[in-house]
């Protein structure tokens, strides 16, 4: 390998044409050398600029009734409702599956109309009345779907059932779903990793009878 000084090519001056007799591995040196001088002039220039400082988060309170109880809560605007439930409220029931609204762990309802809360921000529930799986019984006394949940075994590991109780709730609310082909697409968004679908759908269908 031929010897070379690199300030003869890493300088000021601009890269002269290829003279007469060059090597190509001397044209490739020169135009590698000075792409890499070019290249650090970006982070060079920026060297004594100040770092810019992170703006705080921007906060803001929030007034809805969780469960029957009034809240109150001053949150980052960026806080979903389903982590405003588990950290601040420590209502754990509501899961936190793919955090993408693919799953369905994290269903709870507000106002009575069934929603991903791992999608919703906490900000956006002013005024709104949310229910978790916490807060479908009566005291010592289950919600009909629970029970029937029970009765039925629609449920192994257990992750997905608050999910999968709370849309059910909403669902037969809503009343649209009677068939097993609609119950089956109108709960087509929550995920039973398990494959509990079928007891699932018993269930819906005994609480449906029973309404």
């Amino acid at each position: 390998m031929e010897n070379f000084n690199t300030n003869d090519y890493y300088d000021d001056k601009p890269l002269q044409p290829m003279a007469a007799g060059t090597s190509r591995r001397q044209f490739l040196t020169q135009i590698g050398l000075g792409g890499i001088g070019l290249a650090a002039v970006p982070y060079i220039s920026r060297g004594g600029e100040n770092v810019p400082v992170l703006e705080a988060p921007e906060m803001q309170q929030v007034r809805f009734t969780v469960n029957g109880k009034p809240q109150q809560l001053i949150l980052d605007t960026r806080v979903t409702l389903l982590d405003a439930l588990r950290e601040r409220l420590d209502l754990t029931g509501s899961k936190k599956g793919c955090d993408h609204g693919q799953c369905g762990a994290c269903t709870v309802l507000i106002d009575g109309r069934r929603i991903n809360s791992c999608l919703h921000l906490a900000v956006m529930c002013e005024g709104a009345s949310v229910t978790t799986i916490e807060g479908l019984a009566t005291g010592d006394e289950l919600h009909p779907v629970q029970v029937a949940f029970i009765k039925h075994d629609a449920f192994q590991c257990g992750y997905c059932t608050p999910g999968q109780i709370c849309s059910a709730v909403g669902l037969i609310k809503e009343g649209h779903a009677h068939s097993d082909v609609e119950i089956r697409e109108a709960m087509s968004g929550n995920i039973c990793r398990c494959g509990a679908y079928q007891h699932i759908l018993e269930a819906i269908k005994d609480v449906q009878k029973q309404a």
